[in-house]
């Protein structure tokens, strides 16, 4: 939001800050401010002066011209490339030492002619955004611009005005400053040119919670043309566009006194009735912009006996709008319900200045001071314009709101410092609260109109108008004295930041992932929605049900990064959310999930992931398990840990990977939770050497390594340190349906080295032990 000093300066009685500093105590006790910029410096130097002669420049567009700048800067000979430059015109001149655009005019030297000075259009004063040829005035040359005057332009972020509608006018702020520095504050409105009498025009409002008042006033003998140059310039510091002279009006109050307005051509309503009322459903709407809308009934239009001629607080019709031949208008200022605003204008990506106001939630108050202003107004910027008929006003006050009870005890206690009840008193009066003194050291605050729209309604809220006005950085940093309490330790979330370092230093990159997935999601994996919780009020179809597996984002996870990289690991920690069967909860179970993907043969992505579980869950087992739809058939293991299921290895299935390869492991993380660190016991070192021997035996295709390295341990006795599996071997001289397993067998005693007769009754025992089983072993 865009403030003009020179505007603020003209609704206060005494003397301000300069924009700097004023900038500064905005920021500190009302609003922050973005910064402040120098506007329309070049006004500060701008004289008018007369066109003598022109002259064509040969070889060039320019022209060489002599102007007359009154008596301070005589006759100069200045260089113009204006189309409209042509003697006799007055227009606007920056003498050398002028600033304008940033840079410093100087005498200077166009198309070999000496130019002393400029010839400047209404974008180069920052009056307007015409650029087209240089500016035409009609005035004395020698004599400044009228109305017009270097500026500085104090911009506030918006949002930290969202809770205060009524500052997003001039006045408003105004009235900020005015309780700041001391300053009086001049109210720019003239309640007694409201007209009385009969109106022209009845309002219906269908629903007074939508549109607590309607107010409009008729003019007639209207002239649209183009503003003065006070105005325009105005409307600019401001950041808004000259139109012509009824909507620059409009657009003025609204910067002004934060009430927006709308002008219809008279000549083109149907019947003597505007209705505020929701839309019909379907009902066809063409808009200011250009553009044509379908209305449904959560919109809010104004209607005349023919349909929509506005969308309510948003924008205006198109077959209604004013024109150069408009001789009648009707002036509406209205007050419409913030949230309906909002959702009409964020639905149709319509975001004007009228909606932002009304969005904030104005005062209805407002509507009537704003048509007294125009009238003010509309006879400065158009001669001969009369009132026709009465103001039309339909209005529901809402109920008065109560007064606060403001203890003093209470307003020190809170505030954190000392502060005398004249000095809270005064401040509060300053912004224009009522303050009565109901008992001794406690007050009765009245909230204004324009402070009672969802802004002030709590003691609290009081406190924070006392406290920024006596200063914040008033009250010294004490931290309250509290007995100090050892935190709750969430031993759970300290186990998940555990096991992220760890898969992390294995190379693994987490990722997050939304808690929601789509129905189509869920299916590629043969989950079905009623398995799922359902969401309400989703975002997106994408984002409908809440997960029951980790899977399907990571299985997405896995699709997006393939199309970059060949290789990569993920991993997520998160909840699966599970339907429980009566009305209660959902049940939420943490679960660890990670993924190898590789363009190579997924064997060794598998057996990575294995490892991984050894990590996490060390001497953790996994057997082979009836593969599920989306797994590979061949590869796919459940993990039991200390005599629990705890997870699941696999291989997704080829067809849902179609780049590679990709193996996951899955995790149940309340499992491991629950059976905590594995126990340890002590052991002393070994104080003899051991002994080691490979064993290759000859075992079925699908005979498990585990098993039959278990068998060895079984076998090698109390005295077996390890028993290692080495590799596996296929092919001649074994027979097609045989494999060869090899195994390193590690073997100590605890107090003595064993004997070569003691290692050859081992290595028998477990040979003994093997044969007896239908094994073969392979010398």
């Amino acid at each position: 939001m865009k403030f003009s000093y020179n505007w603020l300066s003209e609704l206060l009685d005494g003397a301000l800050p300069g924009p700097a500093e004023l900038t500064r105590l905005i920021t500190m006790k009302t609003a922050e401010c973005e910064g402040v910029e120098a506007f329309a410096p070049a006004l500060a130097h701008a004289v008018a002066a007369r066109v003598l002669e022109v002259t064509p420049i040969e070889g060039s567009h320019n022209v060489q011209a002599r102007i007359d700048a009154g008596p301070v800067h005589g006759v100069k000979q200045v260089v113009c490339g204006a189309p409209n430059c042509r003697a006799g015109l007055v227009t606007a001149y920056l003498p050398a030492g002028a600033e304008i655009d940033g840079r410093v005019i100087s005498k200077v030297t166009i198309s070999g002619v000496e130019s002393d000075g400029m010839l400047a259009s209404a974008a180069e004063l920052s009056i307007n955004r015409d650029h087209s040829g240089i500016l035409e005035i009609d005035i004395e040359p020698g004599s400044p611009l009228p109305g017009l005057a270097a500026d500085h332009v104090i911009e506030v972020d918006n949002k930290s005005l969202t809770h205060r509608p009524d500052l997003w006018g001039h006045y408003g702020l105004a009235r900020e400053i005015a309780a700041i520095t001391g300053a009086k504050l001049k109210d720019p409105v003239k309640a007694s040119l409201l007209p009385a009498g009969e109106p022209l025009y009845a309002v219906e409002i269908e629903d007074h919670s939508l549109s607590p008042r309607y107010s409009a006033l008729v003019f007639e003998n209207v002239t649209v043309q183009p503003s003065p140059l006070w105005l325009q310039a105005r409307l600019e510091a401001a950041g808004m566009n000259a139109i012509n002279n009824i909507v620059d009006v409009t657009n003025y109050i609204g910067a002004e006194l934060a009430e927006p307005m709308h002008a219809f051509d008279a000549d083109k309503l149907q019947g003597n009735t505007i209705y505020v009322r929701r839309a019909k459903s379907g009902e066809p709407y063409d808009a200011l912009n250009g553009e044509s809308y379908t209305l449904e009934p959560r919109h809010l239009v104004i209607a005349d006996s023919g349909g929509a001629i506005a969308l309510a607080g948003v924008i205006g019709g198109a077959g209604s709008a004013i024109n150069s031949e408009t001789t009648r208008i009707v002036l509406e200022s209205a007050n419409f319900d913030a949230a309906c605003i909002r959702k009409t204008s964020a639905e149709m990506k319509l975001r004007t200045d009228a909606s932002m106001r009304f969005e904030k939630a104005q005062d209805p108050k407002n509507t009537v001071r704003a048509l007294a202003r125009a009238i003010a107004l509309f006879e400065i910027v158009s001669p001969g314009i009369r009132l026709h008929g009465g103001m039309i006003d339909n209005f529901k006050a809402p109920p008065a709101p109560a007064p606060i009870t403001l203890p003093m005890e209470w307003l020190i206690r809170k505030l954190g410092r000392p502060i005398e009840a004249a000095e809270v008193r005064a401040i509060l009066e300053s912004l224009e609260f009522g303050v009565a003194e109901s008992a001794p050291g406690v007050f009765e605050v009245t909230v204004p109109s324009w402070r009672a729209t969802k802004d002030v309604t709590i003691k609290d809220d009081l406190l924070e108008e006392v406290g920024r006005m006596v200063g914040y950085s008033s009250i010294p940093p004490e931290p309250p004295l509290k007995p100090v309490q050892r935190p709750w330790v969430n031993h759970e979330r300290l186990f998940h930041h555990d096991l992220r370092q760890k898969v992390a230093a294995q190379g693994f990159t987490e990722t997050y992932n939304y808690s929601f997935v789509s129905e189509a999601m869920a299916a590629r994996f043969g989950f079905t929605p009623d398995q799922h919780v359902h969401v309400l009020n989703p975002i997106s179809v994408e984002q409908s049900l809440m997960r029951i597996s980790l899977l399907p984002g990571i299985h997405r996870n896995i699709v997006d990064n393939a199309r970059y990289s060949d290789e990569f690991r993920l991993f997520e920690i998160g909840n699966e959310i599970h339907k429980r069967q009566s009305n209660e909860l959902p049940h939420e179970v943490p679960h660890l999930m990670a993924a190898i993907h590789t363009k190579a043969d997924g064997s060794a992505a598998y057996y990575e992931l294995k490892r991984l579980a050894e990590c996490l869950m060390p001497g953790c087992e996994a057997a082979p398990a009836s593969s599920l739809g989306y797994e590979h058939s061949a590869r796919a293991a459940a993990i039991t840990w200390r005599g629990r299921e705890a997870g699941r290895i696999f291989e997704l299935h080829p067809s849902l990977v179609e780049s590679g390869r990709a193996s996951v492991l899955d995790a149940n993380l309340a499992v491991l939770f629950e059976l905590g660190p594995a126990p340890k016991r002590y052991q002393p070192l070994r104080r003899f050497p051991s002994s080691s021997f490979d064993l290759s035996v000859v075992a079925g295709l699908r005979e498990l390594t585990g098993d039959l390295g278990g068998r060895i341990r079984a076998a090698a006795g109390a005295n077996c340190d390890s028993v290692e599996f080495l590799y596996s071997y296929q092919g001649h001289p074994l027979p097609d349906d045989k494999q060869s397993l090899s195994y390193r067998i590690t073997v100590s005693a605890p107090d003595h080295t064993l004997s070569n007769e003691e290692l050859t009754g081992i290595r028998a025992a477990i040979i003994e032990a093997l044969k007896a089983a239908g094994y073969e072993l392979r010398g």
